[in-house]
């Protein structure tokens, strides 16, 4: 079919702006790509339903929905102030303290994009994994508060904390910040994620102060067996959160994944254990409690070490966790609802100090680059780093957690008053009751 002198004209000027598709223009993998979106759904699988049935289950019936309430809240405020400048400022630009804006509401993120911190995927895939962990970082602290705390207080405090205290944290560690530039390492978010959340409930817990008749009156979960499966949920999840910061499918990745995994099983027993002795029987409060210390303490470490030293890792923290969530915190007198800081705080400093420890140098290496040895290979120095790293967290969280909840307090206050705490926040703050 012979083809008119306009046809051809036009034809001529599409090819002078044509894009050419060279075979293996763009960097991203299929595989790396299918692992983290997998990943990404893991992790928000630990917010929404996992945390949310996890402290439902140990609050009382009356405060069941208002718990479940706050993981919602948080994911969606979380979520897209995220996207709109969180990410940026997070994991743009190479300020020690802070990124930029330059991929505010996502500007200049394209299907071909990659971050540098994750050069095989989409960067649109990265931004909405690391989304994930801000998300149940925020949900976390809520646990702290639980039976006490104003919706509109936790919906508040999510905006400001996730600036204040979270981004910072997440761009020193893992942005190029100054903790990364010290030779900080944390695989997961022992500092970014548990430090963090443990350390904001704590305050959160002492500022809000104690609940209505703690230590008087009977303030036993409701309904143990919502926890149960929401641990399971979380426990699953953690191989999205640990195995998927590889940023890639690989080994080092499958190492992370049995590294938790027998972490878990470890701390669960462990913890488990003691309370056996010390109590005349296990409970199921206490084997749950075990399996989330483990996890969360082996996160940091998880992908810098080989799997029996995360068992290993299980153990101390089951034991210290116990501790830290009994003992110390009777010593101390403060009502952290659902032991926030002793679990996640104080696992997440065990932590990151054991990834000073036990980091393995074959498990982070690379080609053209050497992995990190911790002390157990011949390098204290990085346990020193460690240590600063831990410093530094606790210090800014502190002083951020309290800004923020006095930020919330002048807004909008921070606790329901005795009347509404009395008759549940299900109906008080929601106008909704469980098995009306």
């Amino acid at each position: 079919m012979r083809k008119s002198p306009l046809s051809l004209g036009l034809a001529a000027v599409a090819c002078l702006f044509a894009v050419p598709a060279f075979a293996g223009q763009s960097p991203i993998d299929p595989a790396d790509t299918a692992f983290m979106t997998f990943s990404t759904a893991l992790v928000l699988l630990m917010t929404l339903p996992g945390l949310a049935l996890f402290y439902a289950g140990m609050v009382r019936k009356k405060n069941i929905l208002a718990t479940m309430a706050q993981s919602l809240a948080a994911t969606a405020i979380v979520s897209l102030l995220w996207f709109v400048l969180a990410y940026s400022l997070a994991f743009r630009g190479d300020g020690a303290l802070i990124g930029d804006a330059s991929a505010a509401l996502l500007r200049g993120i394209g299907l071909n994009t990659v971050s540098p911190w994750a050069k095989t995927i989409p960067e649109m895939l990265f931004s909405a994994y690391q989304m994930t962990f801000a998300v149940i970082t925020c949900a976390l602290v809520g646990g702290a508060t639980a039976d006490r705390l104003k919706f509109s207080a936790f919906a508040l405090f999510c905006v400001v904390w996730l600036f204040i205290v979270y981004v910072p944290s997440a761009h020193w560690v893992w942005g190029g910040g100054f903790l990364a530039q010290w030779g900080v390492i944390d695989f997961a978010g022992g500092t970014v994620v548990h430090i963090n959340a443990g350390v904001a409930g704590l305050v959160a817990a002492l500022m809000v102060g104690a609940r209505t008749g703690y230590r008087k009156e009977n303030l036993s979960p409701f309904d143990l067996s919502m926890a149960f499966v929401g641990l399971g949920l979380l426990w699953v999840g953690w191989f999205g959160f640990n195995g998927g910061s590889a940023e890639g499918a690989g080994s080092r990745a499958v190492y992370a994944i049995v590294a938790t995994h027998l972490a878990a099983c470890a701390g669960a027993l462990v913890w488990s254990g003691i309370e056996w002795v010390h109590n005349g029987r296990p409970s199921v409060l206490g084997l749950i409690s075990g399996a989330v210390a483990g996890l969360g303490t082996i996160t940091p470490a998880s992908g810098y070490v080989l799997p029996w030293q995360g068992a290993v890792i299980g153990v101390l923290a089951g034991g210290t966790c116990y501790w830290s969530s009994t003992a110390l915190k009777a010593k101390l007198g403060y009502d952290d609802s659902l032991d926030v800081f002793g679990v996640h705080g104080v696992g997440g400093v065990l932590g990151t100090l054991m990834a000073g420890v036990f980091a393995t140098a074959s498990v982070s290496a690379s080609s053209g680059q050497a992995g990190i040895s911790g002390l157990l290979e011949g390098n204290p120095h990085q346990l020193l780093v460690q240590a600063e790293g831990v410093v530094v967290t606790i210090l800014w969280c502190v002083i951020g957690t309290a800004v923020s909840l006095k930020i919330v307090d002048l807004l909008v206050g921070l606790r329901v008053a005795p009347d509404d705490e009395r008759l549940g926040l299900d109906l008080a703050l929601h106008g909704e009751a469980l098995h009306q």
